[in-house]
């Protein structure tokens, strides 16, 4: 089969290995400098997401019917991994994988018409997934911007934080409350899924950039008094932290394949940099101290890769994945972080230096413990959920 060009469509039925070699050939246009400057100078991939959505690949997972490649989490898996794998950062474009799933599943069919064929072609991008907020964290069921019913629409006001890619987005995905908190005795209900059509928002919404440790591009936002119409609702009114949750299953999996990009990058790095580092001369690789880490990083890799595929297969079936999926995100994050430290040792003093690249890769793959979910709250949903023990929060 062919592989795509930038200015070809994504194959429907692509392999692995065809999808590997043709997002390889993207990234290889983006090299360590790109991706270097970039992180110095805290912008956002422009040209690489550009090249990328025109090729089709952000667009993988939406059906044929609307102008995509309808391929299953599998494939979108390999895609984020081979970015990360090829040194790139898949953050800057792998929500619009996990959003995805949210309008693809719930959304009503004039919503898909209207927006699933412009994201496809790359003329519109969904990027944006406010759910977080300050005073609410992990606890999505306590977040406190509502959306209040306002003639055939509603009013919209709150704050959300770690809201990335919103100025890089045509199009976000917000959570609202729609039923007091106190007037709940299903608390996991109340909470509506809107799509808010931010070239429309004007002032309405205001965001502030977060510098962090990571070029993120994220921010704080602030929503004041935005009128949305109801056909901005996704499904269901009060339903929505069940669409959230839904989604959650292929972020996960789409994480845990970054994680395996970022810890192969880390690999190959550390054994590349220990074969060629000579020291007392001989080359550091030869000594036990660093080829056992690196060979232990390695098999802690390939075990977490092997859950990965796992819960991709039982989420393409349409099977319960949510212990597999949560056990992938948590040994693949585990994993790169083995392979991040492993590769600064062996690169020593080196390691630190911007022009390695070491030191940008292990700021980013460091986020993955922590988010999209801390791993201790993965560990508290296995116990509860898989071991039977009793709810610890």
């Amino acid at each position: 089969m062919a592989l795509p060009t930038i200015a070809e469509p994504l194959p429907a039925r692509a392999s692995h290995d065809e999808i590997r070699r043709a997002v390889g050939a993207i990234c290889a246009k983006y090299g360590d400098p790109y991706w270097r400057k970039l992180d110095h100078e805290r912008r956002y991939p422009e040209e690489f997401v550009r090249d990328l959505s025109a090729a089709g690949w952000l667009s993988a997972l939406i059906p044929e019917a609307y102008g995509g490649a309808g391929l299953g989490i599998a494939e979108a898996s390999v895609i984020l991994e081979e970015i990360d794998r090829q040194g790139g950062n898949a953050g800057a474009c792998h929500a619009q994988m996990y959003i995805m799933g949210t309008l693809l599943r719930h959304g009503s069919e004039e919503q898909k018409r209207r927006y699933l064929p412009e994201i496809a072609k790359g003329e519109l991008r969904l990027q944006a997934f406010g759910v977080t907020e300050p005073t609410a964290g992990s606890e999505t069921t306590r977040i406190r911007t509502a959306a209040v019913r306002d003639g055939d629409g509603y009013v919209i006001n709150g704050q959300k934080i770690w809201t990335s890619r919103f100025r890089q987005s045509d199009l976000m995905l917000l959570l609202a409350r729609t039923t007091p908190y106190d007037e709940l005795t299903d608390k996991t209900l109340g909470l509506s899924v809107f799509l808010i059509d931010l070239r429309e928002a004007g002032d309405s919404i205001e965001a502030r950039p977060i510098e962090a440790m990571v070029n993120h591009s994220t921010n704080e936002v602030f929503i004041r008094d935005l009128r949305v119409p109801r056909s901005a609702l996704i499904g269901e009114e009060g339903r929505g932290f069940r669409y959230i949750i839904d989604g959650w299953n292929a972020e996960r999996i789409l994480i845990a394949a970054e994680c395996i990009g970022d810890a192969r990058w880390f690999i190959a790095r550390g054994t590349k940099y220990a074969n060629e580092r000579v020291v007392f001369g001989r080359p550091i690789g030869q000594n036990q101290g660093v080829q056992f880490p690196l060979a232990r990083a390695h098999a802690s890799t390939e075990a977490a890769d092997l859950v990965r595929w796992r819960a991709a297969a039982l989420f393409d079936a349409g099977e319960k994945c949510g212990a597999e999926a949560n056990m992938a995100k948590l040994l693949a994050s585990e994993a790169s972080w083995e392979a991040a430290n492993v590769c600064l040792d062996v690169h020593g003093g080196y390691g630190f230096a911007a022009e390695y690249d070491v030191e940008r890769k292990f700021r980013e793959t460091r986020l993955y413990k922590v988010a999209p979910i801390n791993n201790n709250l993965v560990l508290a949903y296995i116990a509860q959920h898989v071991l039977g023990l009793p709810k610890s929060y």
